[in-house]
C-alpha cells in the first residue's frame, strides 16, 4: 500500500452481546478497541443489528470509524454485511442476500468460508459477493485460512481478515487494513464518511493483520456456543417455559 494514503486498522467480524454465544457490551469493545490502536470494529452480532447500530453512533466518541453491520444466516450459510443499517432477512437464498446487502450501500463479505461446523458458505454455494475472510483468528489451524486466502485469489475475491471475537480479549487479533485514495492522511479516524470506508473495502484496498486465537480460547468459545444453543433447544420443547437465550429466537 501506498504510503501517501491513511491505512485504516479495522476488525470487521466482532460479536457483542447482542449475540447469542457472546456478553460483552458495545462501550467496552470500543474502548479496548482505541486502546489496543484499532480505528474501528464492526459489530456483527447473529441475525441481530440493535447493538451495532448502537456502537456505529457510539464509535466516534472512541476515536473509532463507525460502521454498522451483522453477521446474516442465508440458505448457504453466514455472510457479513457491513454498513447496512436494516438487518437482511435470514434465511434467504445467498444471491438475494448479497443483493440486499448491496441494495443498503453495504459490503457483503463471506466469513469462514467451507467450514460446515461454523455455517461457512460450501465452495458450491460461493458466488459473487465482495470478499472473502481469508484470515479468521478462531480457527483452530491454518489449514481453513490457507484454503480460504487460494480461493479468494484464484477467483479474485477482496481479502479480509477478522477476529470473530466472542470476549474482549480476542478483539483485534486478526483485523484488515484499508488504503483510503483521496483521503488526507492526517485525518482522524472519527471523521472519515462510513462511505468512504466502505468504499475502499469493496474496491480490494486491503491487507490482513493479526494471529490466531489461541487453541484453548477458542475451544472454550465453540464449547460456551454449542452449550447455550443445546439449552435453547430444550426449553423450546418445554411447556410454560421461555426459550433461552432468548436472542436464539432470531439466530
Amino acid at each position: 500500500m501506498s504510503d501517501d494514503r491513511p491505512v485504516l486498522a479495522i476488525d470487521p467480524h466482532v460479536h457483542s452481546e447482542g449475540s447469542y454465544d457472546a456478553n460483552e457490551p458495545v462501550e467496552l469493545i470500543l474502548e479496548h478497541a482505541s486502546d489496543i490502536g484499532l480505528d474501528g470494529v464492526v459489530v456483527t452480532d447473529h441475525d441481530e443489528i440493535e447493538e451495532s447500530l448502537r456502537a456505529a453512533e457510539l464509535a466516534p466518541e472512541y476515536g473509532l470509524v463507525g460502521i454498522p453491520g451483522v453477521e446474516v444466516s442465508t440458505a448457504a450459510g453466514h455472510v457479513l454485511a457491513l454498513g447496512v443499517t436494516e438487518r437482511p432477512e435470514r434465511g434467504q437464498t445467498f444471491e438475494t442476500t448479497v443483493e440486499g446487502i448491496r441494495e443498503q450501500g453495504g459490503v457483503a463479505v463471506v466469513p469462514h468460508p467451507f467450514q460446515r461446523s461454523r455455517h461457512g458458505v460450501r465452495r458450491r454455494n460461493l458466488g459473487a459477493c465482495d470478499g472473502i475472510e481469508v484470515y479468521n483468528s478462531m480457527v483452530f489451524t491454518g489449514y481453513r485460512n490457507r484454503r480460504a486466502r487460494q480461493f479468494a485469489q484464484r477467483h479474485g475475491y477482496p481479502r479480509f481478515g477478522a477476529s470473530d471475537a466472542h470476549s474482549i480479549r480476542n478483539v483485534g487479533r486478526a483485523y484488515t487494513e484499508v488504503a483510503l485514495p483521496g483521503v488526507d492522511p492526517g485525518t482522524p479516524a472519527s471523521e472519515i464518511p462510513t462511505e468512504t470506508v466502505l468504499a475502499a473495502l469493496r474496491a480490494g484496498e486491503t491487507d490482513i493483520r493479526g494471529k490466531r486465537t489461541p487453541i484453548h480460547r477458542s475451544a472454550r468459545q465453540y464449547a460456551k456456543g454449542a452449550a447455550r444453543k443445546s439449552a435453547y433447544l430444550l426449553t423450546k420443547r418445554l411447556p410454560y417455559v421461555r426459550p433461552w437465550p432468548a436472542s436464539m429466537d432470531s439466530a
